[in-house]
């Protein structure tokens, strides 16, 4: 078998797995995709009662081809097995009325992204060894929220690799962005960009593919790459935690091995619910990857219509991560569907760039709809969610979790689908404090701030703050550069030039 990756819009073949981590974008903009995807067959009988590392270490095996076993293992190791995490396992499945929800929010983050991110730093040093390369990575990262500050705890101090993250200045929660300010380590950046995500991610996408600047960096020995999910590296962490709950699910006796669960996922990027779709192609017995959007509801269109239009209001919600109308990794499955076929997917990608949608034809539409349901939650919806599940169960779930919760409950309005179902619960309710206590409790006190609203949210519903982010109002915050958003580049090639001349 022949274990090479190739870009979504065939510009590029034969690529090893640290090749592609190492560039995380293709030099022609496309996404770099697993070639074998459909070789691969996980042996879950002998992953069956398996532990977290364990069955990372059995999914990695697969698809990262040029790494040793005993890279892979140390890879593994340093991330899962070093204490990071809160308990013994990573991931924490909890059975809550008719559902389960897979908390990822248990590492130094308190949000999903740490699953991948505390992982990308061995993997990206160890593609540096594979290839021999000594020059100086910058990281490039567009974030929503939660992806800034697990980027920026991974790589921090990390040696040969700094780190540049872009945020929309106000389209983050008051807790994230504290979180990304304080942000300790020289070889850190985080900088506010004026707009919204969308605008901050093209940015980020824009410099990627400008050979001219590629070029002017390679001079000064550095080498740009991405934390973002368009990273096989960030993508391929998040395939483990749907093959672990699955065998999580047969070991606690709620399906017998080969019965099918759904998997409902609060999507935004696409990246979360893709590495769910890839669990499926490699064995995993997936009934319906449930697609769930907040008020910015691009995804639930496409899914119903088969067309992709960014020309739409823009809504800041209380699900910020999700508010997005350009959701990167779509491409990744598009161009599965449409057969691998990288001339389709190219034509799509360049009328999404020139006149912000494009439309597939209705048996691709019909191909997504054997795997996939979309749906949305408005606002209030998403807080009666939350409300109901503190009210009714005693369990407490972040915006994003709700919004899932909200629309499983009209898939089975919707379908009648028994099929047991894992909600991929991607926050602590405590990173939108503000947001949980008024859903369930009403407004918040006056003279309460964001941060005052932690304690008084732990004290209303008898739960803990979670460590990481105790004390961090009164951390100092260590950045302060906001730009426009064509400033991004220039900020680039200052830091570029900065750490180069250390």
């Amino acid at each position: 078998m022949n274990k090479k990756y190739l870009s979504t819009r065939g510009g590029q073949h034969d690529i090893n797995a640290s090749e592609g981590i190492i560039s995380g974008l293709a030099a022609d903009g496309g996404l770099f995709v697993p070639e074998f995807l459909d070789d691969i067959h996980l042996d879950l009988t002998a992953l069956t009662g398996a532990d977290y590392t364990t069955v990372a270490k059995a999914v990695f095996s697969e698809f990262l081809n040029d790494f040793s076993e005993e890279q892979i293992d140390a890879c593994v190791t340093a991330a899962y097995g070093s204490g990071k995490f809160d308990g013994d396992c990573p991931v924490a499945l909890k059975k809550i009325d008719d559902r389960h929800f897979l908390e990822l929010y248990h590492g130094p983050t308190c949000a999903f992204k740490d699953m991948a991110l505390t992982i990308l730093p061995h993997l990206m040093t160890t593609s540096l060894a594979i290839q021999d390369i000594h020059k100086r990575i910058l990281i490039l990262t567009a974030t929503s929220g939660d992806t800034g500050k697990a980027a920026l705890s991974g790589f921090a101090n990390v040696d040969g690799i700094d780190i540049i993250v872009f945020y929309p200045k106000d389209g983050v929660s008051v807790v994230q962005e504290k979180q990304m300010l304080t942000q300790e380590g020289d070889n850190t950046r985080v900088v506010g960009v004026v707009g919204n995500f969308d605008d901050t991610q093209n940015g980020v996408k824009q410099i990627f593919s400008d050979r001219d600047f590629e070029k002017q960096l390679a001079d000064k020995n550095v080498l740009l790459s991405s934390a973002n999910s368009i990273n096989i590296g960030r993508l391929l962490p998040q395939v483990v935690y749907y093959v672990f709950s699955y065998l999580k699910m047969v070991e606690n006796g709620e399906i017998s091995l080969n019965d099918p669960v759904n998997f409902v996922v609060p999507t935004g990027n696409f990246g979360n619910i893709l590495a769910g779709y890839y669990a499926s192609k490699i064995g995993v017995p997936v009934g319906k990857l449930i697609c769930a959007s907040n008020a910015n509801h691009i995804l639930t269109d496409f899914f119903k219509t088969g067309e992709y239009d960014r020309n739409r209001d823009f809504y800041k919600t209380i699900s910020p991560s999700m508010d997005i109308l350009i959701s990167s990794n779509l491409e990744r499955l598009l161009y599965d569907l449409a057969d691998r076929a990288p001339e389709t997917v190219t034509q799509w990608m360049d009328a999404l760039t020139a006149a912000g949608a494009y439309i597939v034809k209705a048996d691709l539409k019909a191909k997504a709809a054997k795997g996939f349901w979309a749906g949305y939650a408005g606002e209030d919806e998403t807080k009666a969610a939350i409300k109901s599940m503190f009210d009714e169960n005693g369990y407490l779930i972040d915006p994003h979790t709700a919004v899932a919760s909200r629309v499983y409950d009209d898939y089975l309005e919707a379908t009648g689908d028994g099929t047991p179902a894992v909600i991929l619960s991607t926050a602590s309710p405590y990173k939108f404090a503000s947001s949980v206590y008024e859903a369930i409790f009403g407004a918040v006190p006056e003279g309460i701030d964001a941060f005052g609203v932690l304690d008084l949210l732990a004290e209303k519903t008898g739960t803990a703050i979670p460590n990481p982010l105790k004390g961090l109002k009164d951390k100092p915050d260590l950045h302060h550069l906001v730009c426009e958003k064509d400033e991004m580049q220039g900020v680039v090639a200052a830091f570029a030039g900065e750490r180069n001349a250390l």
